[in-house]
């Protein structure tokens, strides 16, 4: 491999929706850093099989929903 061509490759902390932590090889960040996730496997429908709702912090889906209401949407 050519040298000091790759990004640091080291360990940082991922936290999870829920709270937990684990730690994890990455190129993102430095050495050490906490990455916060806003959706993770535990929580998105996609891998709960439905059970679990999206919080909706942006906004887009109530206005959706304002929009279309009259449609049956």
């Amino acid at each position: 491999m050519k040298k000091d061509i790759h990004p640091d490759y080291h360990m940082i902390d991922v936290k999870m929706t829920d709270g937990t932590t684990y730690q994890v090889r990455s190129t993102w960040g430095a050495e050490g850093d906490t990455m916060t996730l806003d959706i993770d496997p535990t929580v998105h429908p996609a891998w709960t099989g439905g059970s679990a709702k999206l919080m909706d912090a942006g906004g887009r889906v109530s206005k959706f929903k304002n929009k279309y209401a009259g449609l049956g949407f």
